[in-house]
């Protein structure tokens, strides 16, 4: 009786026993420490000016593109892989791709622009899809489309990027109305002497699908023109 009480209470030790401990894991390796971004150079030398002013008109020559954030990081992975001579595609393949591209978008941008402008108050839209709203009304003639026209205007894209302006030059332009875009020719003869107007121009009435060497293919362009006056 005695060994039967022996190997039960044995039993029942090793089933109360605590569990033992699992051996413990390896330790995961430790992750490479990132190497430091260089630092960028305080803009101080005329050469850094000068360079920083390269990096902002590359980025300005790309506004046509309207690219977005991660695109943008293409073009920052593009201009690495060019410094290290190392390409990843053949970009001779692809260059003669990139003025369409920059087409397809700007005319993209431009319908989208149109459509939102033409709901803006004050704004009438003629046949030809002109978008006409008057700033500050003009008290003389409106001229024909034959007249001589002395006027001041600010062109810009859908984007607000400005690609022309006689206030920059600070010289007024003057011209027939007949021999200037349709935009032009219909919208300053809606102007009287004296007041100020804008053109919102699709590109089927300014330089349509093949546009100018500053202007994108397909672009809707924007006229702010002061009409100063009418005739020799």
């Amino acid at each position: 009786m005695r060994g039967l009480l022996i190997l039960l209470s044995a039993s029942l030790m090793a089933q109360t026993a605590p569990p033992k401990p699992a051996p413990p894991k390896p330790a995961a390796p430790k992750p490479a420490a990132a190497k430091p971004k260089p630092a960028i150079p305080a803009l101080v030398t005329d050469d850094q000016k000068a360079i920083y002013a390269l990096g902002a008109s590359i980025y300005d020559s790309l506004a046509p593109f309207y690219l977005s954030a991660a695109e943008l990081e293409i073009v920052k992975r593009a201009i690495s892989d060019a410094a290290a001579k190392k390409p990843a595609i053949d970009v001779s393949v692809w260059e003669p791709k990139i003025q369409p591209l920059a087409s397809a978008r700007e005319k993209a941008a431009s319908q989208a622009y149109l459509v939102k402008a033409a709901l803006q108050p004050g704004v009438s839209k003629t046949e030809s899809g002109l978008l006409y709203r008057e700033l500050t009304a003009g008290t003389g003639a409106s001229p024909q489309a034959t007249d001589n026209v002395k006027v001041n205007y600010r062109g810009t894209f859908v984007n607000g990027k400005e690609f022309d302006s006689s206030y920059k030059r600070n010289q007024p332009a003057e011209f027939l109305l007949n021999r200037v875009i349709a935009c032009w020719t219909e919208g300053v003869q809606k102007m009287k002497a004296g007041g100020k107007s804008v053109l919102v121009c699709p590109s089927d009435i300014a330089y349509g699908d093949a546009g100018r060497p500053s202007i994108p293919g397909g672009a809707a362009l924007i006229f702010e023109i002061e009409l100063l006056g009418v005739g020799n």
